[in-house]
Formats: structure tokens, sequence, C-alpha cells
């Protein structure tokens, strides 16, 4: 319910954004925007804005598995390779039984300490972990760690993530356009069309939507990464749950403040365990945030602690 309710309210702040942007920006040339809201193009570039929006984050998430499999050089165990591969793998196994999701597949990729989570549903998900994570951390270091991304699996944090990323680009495309004709309307002194039509209207009204895009799009990012760090809380708190402690987490992270972390392709950067300083456009809260709030968990807090 708490991850409905993040994925509305960041939805509905990028709209009131934008048209608080667009209002201002429309007073400010002197243009009617209903003479765009009340033609029949508005219909179809709210729907081709959807269909572009949607169609790059719901392709990412569902090819997800496969391509950081590739650029990962991801190994599938199956616990019979070896004994550190059994204990990984009954370890998730006994993880995902007790966060109540079917056993991911567990991989190894060679790096530096890292681990990251990834899949398009709960039930077919990928936990991976590196070489350098199995080598500089403790048995109980690394389950936390494990713990951590089965907790990310359990609350859907994947989906989540991606649903929210397809509606802000939704929203973002959408507004660049209306907001492009805004500026080429008081260009053209509030002709409509004519100086989209001329080829240097068309160059310039297209070079408008680019700039709107990356712009409203760098704002955007400010909330998708907000909630990432939310996510983040979230899922330590659910590797506290899962173990029935927060101290392994705590150690996990305390170790990784010691290490240096590899580097995840940005797909999956959120979704990882390493993360750097708080900042308005990372991923992870600081490592002090967490341990800080791990630190102040009750018992009571460690079983319902789930997003």
């Amino acid at each position: 319910m708490k991850r409905l309710i993040l994925f509305f309210i960041t939805n509905i702040a990028v709209v009131a954004m934008l048209s608080i942007v667009a209002g201002v920006l429309c007073a400010f040339f002197g243009v009617d925007i209903s003479e765009l809201a009340e033609s029949s193009e508005v219909a179809g570039l709210l729907l081709f804005s959807f269909a572009i929006g949607m169609a790059g984050s719901v392709i990412s998430l569902l090819l997800s598995k496969t391509i950081v499999k590739a650029s990962m050089r991801c190994r599938s165990i199956d616990g019979s390779e070896g004994e550190a591969e059994r204990w990984l793998v009954d370890t998730v196994g006994d993880l995902a039984q007790k966060a109540g999701v079917k056993m991911p597949e567990v991989a190894i990729y060679p790096g530096e300490p890292n681990a990251f989570a990834t899949g398009a549903f709960k039930n077919s998900a990928l936990v991976a972990v590196s070489s350098g994570i199995i080598e500089q951390m403790s048995a109980e270091e690394l389950r936390a760690v494990l713990g951590h991304e089965m907790s990310h699996v359990a609350n859907g944090d994947m989906v989540t993530m991606s649903l929210m990323q397809g509606v802000v680009n939704t929203f973002v495309i959408f507004f660049s356009h209306v907001l492009a004709f805004v500026v080429q309307s008081a260009m053209s002194g509030n002709r409509e069309g004519e100086r989209r039509r001329s080829s240097g209207g068309y160059m310039m009204y297209h070079m408008l939507i680019t700039v709107f895009q990356m712009l409203f799009g760098f704002l955007a990012m400010i909330a998708l990464m907000w909630y990432s760090r939310k996510r983040e809380f979230a899922a330590d708190a659910g590797s506290a749950r899962l173990l029935g402690s927060p101290s392994p987490m705590i150690a996990a992270l305390r170790r990784l403040g010691n290490l240096r972390p590899g580097i995840l392709p940005d797909s999956i950067k959120a979704f990882g365990i390493a993360g750097g300083k708080t900042s308005l456009f990372a991923s992870h809260p600081s490592l002090e945030d967490r341990i800080s709030a791990l630190s102040s968990m009750t018992p009571e807090d460690y079983f319902r602690a789930r997003a």
C-alpha cells in the first residue's frame, strides 16, 4: 500500500509541477493554451506520449534479466559448482521462503563488492552477487546483503520503479510538446501551426521539445531518486526482518564503507547494495543514514518492516 501511495504522490507532483510551469509560460508569452486543449491534436499527443513513455520502461523491465546477465557477465549457479555456490543458493532459497516469493535465479559476476536484484516479476527474479563481495564479507554480512536484495524482490521494487519511470516519461514528453507549442505560438504571433509548418519553424519546434524534455527529465529525476532512497531504507529494514535483527545489515554496511564498491549499469544501479553520499540525484542514501535508521529500529519493527 505504501508503494502505491508513493507512486501516485510522485506522479501527481510531476503533473502539478509541469502544469504550473505551463501556466507561467502561457501567461508570460500571452498564449491561450485552450487553443491546443480544444484541438483534436491533444488526444493524439497524449496517446503518443503514453505509448513512447511507457514502452521504453516496460521493454527494459521485460528484458532486464537477459540484458544484465550478458552485460555483467553473470554466471548462473545451482549449488553443484562448489561449497560457496551451494551456500549462496541455499541461503537465497531460505530467504525467498521467508519473504514469501519463489526461488529466484542466483548468479555470480566478476567485479568489486556489490550485489543487485532485477527481473520483471518477483516470482522470476535474478539475485546476483559479485566475486568481490563473496571474498570480502563474512557469511553473516553476505546473508544480510542477500536479505536486502530479496526484500527488493518481495516488495516488487523493480516493477514499481519501472512504472513510475514510464508515467514520468509520459508527462515529460506530453508537456514538452505543449510548452514547445506555447513558445512557437508566441513567436508566430499566435498563428496556430504557421510557424511549425515552415522549415525553420519545424527545426525550432523540435529543438524546443528536446530542451524541455532535458529540463523536465532532470527535474523528474529528483522525484524518482527520492523514491529510490526510500526504497533502500525499506530494503534494509526488510533484511533486518528476514534475519530477525538489524545487526548483520549494520555490519554489512560498515564493511561496505571500508571497501571500494563495484560500479553497476544505470539500469540496475538503484537495485544494488552499495551507494555513496546522499544528494538529490543519488539512488542510495549515505551509509551513515542507513546505519542510523537500522540502529533506531525496535524489535517490533523487525517483523513489520515491509514497504
